[in-house]
């Protein structure tokens, strides 16, 4: 950890100013399609990221991501910007090669805390095999960094959301909670250990998962960030035309964050994805709030055949099991 701390007017900032994905949703249906037979992946199916076919055998995978910060190291911070930026590649099945930095810096916050934060940013690309070609920055009274990625991607191997099957396992390949630690990080309510455990888990690239799921033949997958786990199970669910039965009992969360989430500690963007997603839910659990807790670099949601499952989760020890996808219900989402 560095000495540099980011300041408190723009320490641990959250999730908060992400935008609500009810007005998102309602903004893109007005936005006209452009028909172009290159484009295997826009933004129809909210997708991870974007894919655009350069030959019969190469595709460009495009995303871009930034936040506010929720952590207040400032190195820490540009790790984890780094790791989700990149995290939307890996759940297209890509390689990440190259990144544009993007960032709205205070014009009179300290320097070396900015210097922090793009080192911090830059040794985990460099971790990724990812290099920075240039960037772009703005003066603004709160701090939002990360990146846009450029990888590639075979154009008959990519991974969308849009094919989970009926009968497929799903896997989660990270705990869940992180919006809820890094919101009583925010309030001070926060113990360490429980800190660090959230930010071993933002700063951990998605690269082993990629790796391992490219080994078999995944349906669909999509990386659980700022909508949540419900919210990118429902992006799943209905871009495959399928109902996403979730056991409850089996999702895993970090150490802390279901006593904060009982205390209150709810980021303002939880609220906004219950409100979206709720109607497409049925069933639920004591876990709710943290279904709807809006992610960090989380990890990967995938839709793997059954008979591949085991064979995932050996390759993956950190991840299991928290459900199966079955054939359209009632709702997209059904949980037990």
């Amino acid at each position: 950890m560095t000495a540099c701390k980011l300041t408190a007017k723009v320490k641990a900032g959250g999730c908060a100013s992400k935008l609500s994905p009810k007005i998102l949703d309602r903004a893109l249906a007005g936005i006209p399609r452009q028909a172009n037979e290159n484009v295997l992946v826009g933004f129809d199916t909210s997708d991870d990221a974007g894919i655009y076919r350069l030959s019969p055998d190469l595709a460009l995978v495009q995303t871009v991501d930034f936040f506010t910060p929720m952590v207040d190291d400032p190195f820490t911070f540009g790790a984890i910007a780094a790791a989700n930026a990149v995290s939307d590649v890996y759940a297209m099945g890509g390689k990440p090669l190259s990144a544009l930095t993007i960032l709205a810096w205070p014009a009179a916050e300290d320097p070396a805390v900015l210097e922090q934060i793009l080192k911090g940013g830059a040794a985990k690309l460099q971790e990724a095999g990812c290099v920075i070609l240039g960037g772009h920055s703005v003066n603004d009274p709160e701090i939002k960094f990360g990146y846009a990625i450029t990888g590639t991607v075979h154009p008959d191997k990519y991974k969308p959301n849009a094919g989970a099957k009926a009968g497929d396992a799903l896997v989660l390949t990270k705990k869940i909670g992180t919006g809820v630690i890094t919101t009583a990080l925010k309030r001070d309510m926060a113990e360490a250990k429980h800190v660090d455990g959230a930010v071993a888990s933002m700063t951990t690239l998605n690269r082993a998962a990629a790796e391992a799921m490219a080994e078999f033949d995944v349906h669909g997958v999509t990386d659980v960030t700022g909508f949540g786990l419900l919210g990118h199970a429902r992006e799943m669910a209905i871009a495959s035309k399928v109902t996403l039965e979730i056991d409850s009992a089996k999702v895993q969360f970090l150490d802390g964050a279901v006593e904060y989430a009982k205390a209150g500690a709810l980021p303002g963007g939880l609220a906004n994805n219950r409100d979206f997603v709720a109607s497409c839910v049925e069933g639920s659990s004591e876990f709710d709030d943290l279904f709807y807790d809006p992610q960090t670099s989380g990890g990967l949601l995938i839709s793997v055949p059954e008979a591949d499952a085991a064979k995932l989760l050996k390759k993956l020890p950190q991840a299991y099991r928290i459900g199966t996808v079955r054939a359209r219900g009632n709702k997209p989402i059904f949980i037990r």
